[in-house]
């Protein structure tokens, strides 16, 4: 499950590391957020071929995904996530996961844990053990040729995430970046393996329940919980 993330890295910075050809304007002046919520607009990396070449872009999206079919954008608050068992398959879903797959970066993301006894559940931190950007895939839409939209794709968690949540966002390794980009796979059994492959290594750590609330947004947010004095 991905319901809310840290994306701050300079522009120039995720350009360099999915090595870019267009940095969007609007993308390249997005400032840093540590608390991404649904429906906020965010960094997104997808690619495009309009001359038989690929073109990779930095660009920016809405969170959300919005069907070109929907009559009202207000359905893409509830199309955050899409369950990777069923995304070739799935209206909303199977016409972007064909056609305009994107990769969604990230510093790392939130998930809260139930404990018994307690009423307020604890926030954790997830992010990639060896320092680099989680890259989560995703798909868009386009919406009434104005308003570009994005969904991240989710699959059953495993190992140590599997205690915070049923769900895990799909983290793709680098090697597996460029598959997923390229326009040209279309075949939804491919493109189902992809969503199956091995995640990479992930961290986490516990952070303040500042988190709760989607107007903070400081870098104290993913900063990790101090431990209760003895």
């Amino acid at each position: 499950m991905c319901g809310r993330y840290a994306s701050f890295r300079q522009a120039q910075e995720l350009a360099d590391i999915f090595e870019i050809d267009v940095v969007s304007p609007v993308a390249e002046s997005m400032a840093p957020s540590w608390n991404v919520a649904p429906t906020q607009a965010a960094r997104i990396v997808r690619e495009e071929a309009p001359r038989g070449e690929l073109v990779r872009i930095l660009d920016a999206a809405r969170w959300g995904l919005v069907p070109h079919w929907a009559k009202d954008e207000k359905i893409g608050s509830r199309l955050i996530n899409a369950r990777s068992e069923t995304v070739t398959e799935k209206p909303s879903f199977r016409g972007p996961v064909k056609y305009s797959r994107c990769v969604v970066p990230m510093e790392g993301y939130f998930e809260w844990k139930s404990e018994e006894g307690r009423r307020t559940k604890r926030p954790f931190f997830f992010y990639a053990a060896d320092g680099s950007p989680l890259v989560m895939a995703g798909m868009t839409s386009l919406w009434r040729d104005e308003l570009l939209t994005f969904t991240i794709a989710t699959r059953e968690a495993g190992g140590e995430l599997a205690q915070f949540h049923d769900r895990e966002p799909v983290m793709l390794r680098a090697e597996d970046v460029p598959l997923w980009l390229n326009p040209m796979l279309t075949d939804p059994d491919e493109i189902s393996e992809l969503l199956r492959r091995p995640r990479p290594e992930v961290a986490f750590h516990e952070v303040s329940t500042m988190v709760n609330t989607p107007r903070n947004n400081t870098p104290s947010l993913v900063e990790a919980l101090a431990p209760p004095l003895a």
